[in-house]
């Protein structure tokens, strides 16, 4: 194998994260993100709407309503105000430019009352009277999360999020954006360029250093384009197989990363748990679990926040296709301090899919969905309407090609993060 093909294998998945990452920020200030319209830095962007098959991005859920910030602290210091939430769970989750999760506000992490916090730029000296998150990188996404019961439940939680506010310390002090990268050849060339650009504009921990020194041979003047390319090539392809093939622990078919978000070691800050059971030790994993997590779910939880297990196939091991009948039976609720969902998405894309009831998850908050007398619930996936009307309460509409599920729990009890939670089968029922 060509040297420069070999180097650029290991390197993709390493810069994949910062650039996959920074091209969706670049999205949310210049075109907005489906419900969620475009908004310049240091500013919200708020959905109005739980999100749909429009919200084309990976793996975005249907339980919440997303207020979404790209903050630039290039300019230096930023305010921000939220509001008492009452007994409504909400999240503000703070993820730097390389898709660490490095803070916290909200339920879990500050409580409900109202507060003011300091966001603050990397190597930022000063003092506050308030509570501080210090950035590991200039620019930063708040991934805001408020809990949403259905659109009657919409006039609610936008007064909330217009309570949400973020001021500049210094309003006119300049901002330096993202690195504009000039278009390349093909797309492949393009991801090296703005690999290169962003992480110098943004760098990592400074125990990362060696990485940048490792792949340097990838941007010298002669290098080999076309290795590029095939390195390119080859290093989606095996993130691809890994997003498949990983080592999360798989209970009744259901793979469950509680683990997948501990790559950060470095940049844990408020309402984060700095703790050895919650920091991936192996370097190696670390870098691979990071791309695993951002092709799978991009700006996920930390799994004290929220669990996401994901399910490509039955209990059987056969894809979930839409050629087919599911079942899922729950003797009782799961063990959450929030609620739990589970959601369906196409595949490969892992976009939300349209539907003719316009129903993307269910779980407990789902309206009219049936229980039965001892508190158990079947659900029902299908392709097809169903005739019964208990089953068709509980169905969801899955497409007529292959599928994946996302089974969200929010607040998790302490069995599913011991691993005890018995996890619903998925049953082909035809």
């Amino acid at each position: 194998m060509n040297a420069t093909t070999a180097i650029a294998i290991a390197a993709y998945p390493y810069f994949y994260p910062l650039v996959e990452n920074l091209r969706q920020v670049g999205r949310y200030v210049t075109t907005g993100v489906g419900s969620n319209p475009a908004a310049p830095f240091n500013s919200f962007s708020h959905a109005r709407k739980l999100a749909g098959p429009e919200d084309t991005f990976v793996t975005i859920n249907n339980d919440t309503v997303y207020s979404m910030a790209q903050l630039d602290l290039s300019g230096g210091p930023l305010r921000l105000h939220v509001p008492a939430t009452g007994d409504r769970y909400f999240v503000l989750q703070f993820v730097d430019a390389w898709t660490n999760n490095i803070a916290y506000v909200g339920t879990r992490a500050t409580g409900n009352e109202a507060g003011t916090f300091l966001i603050v730029p990397p190597g930022w000296g000063g003092e506050s009277e308030v509570p501080v998150i210090r950035a590991s990188t200039d620019v930063v996404s708040i991934v805001g999360r408020f809990a949403c019961t259905g659109p009657e439940d919409i006039q609610a939680v936008a007064a909330l999020q217009d309570a949400v506010v973020l001021e500049r310390v210094t309003p006119d002090a300049p901002l330096s954006g993202i690195p504009v990268v000039a278009e390349a050849d093909s797309a492949e060339l393009l991801f090296w360029a703005q690999a290169h650009a962003w992480a110098h504009a943004f760098p990592a921990p400074a125990v990362e250093a060696d990485y940048l020194v490792r792949y340097a041979p990838l941007w010298a003047p002669d290098v080999d384009r076309a290795a590029l390319v095939d390195g390119f090539t080859a290093g989606a392809a095996a993130l691809e197989s890994e997003t498949k093939h990983g080592h999360a622990p798989v209970y009744n078919g259901w793979t469950v990363g509680l683990h997948v978000f501990d790559y950060n070691v470095h940049t844990l800050d408020l309402g984060t748990i700095d703790a050895p059971e919650w920091k991936i030790a192996d370097e190696d994993e670390r870098i691979l679990q990071r791309a695993i997590a951002c092709r799978l779910g991009l700006w996920g939880n930390h799994a004290y926040e929220a669990v996401y297990a994901q399910a490509f196939t039955d209990i059987a091991g056969s894809p979930l296709t839409g050629g087919h009948r599911y079942r899922m039976d729950f003797a009782s609720q799961p063990p959450v301090g929030a609620f739990w969902s589970i959601t369906l998405y196409d595949i490969p894309r892992y976009f939300l899919v349209e539907n003719p009831i316009d129903r993307y998850s269910i779980g407990d908050r789902t309206a009219g969905i049936r229980h039965e007398a001892d508190g158990s619930l079947r659900i029902t996936i299908a392709h097809e309407r169903p005739s019964d009307p208990t089953e068709r309460a509980n169905w969801l509409p899955s497409p007529d090609a292959a599928f994946r599920l996302v089974f969200r729990l929010y607040l998790p009890g302490a069995s599913i993060l011991d691993g005890t939670y018995g996890y619903p089968e998925i049953q082909r029922i035809d």
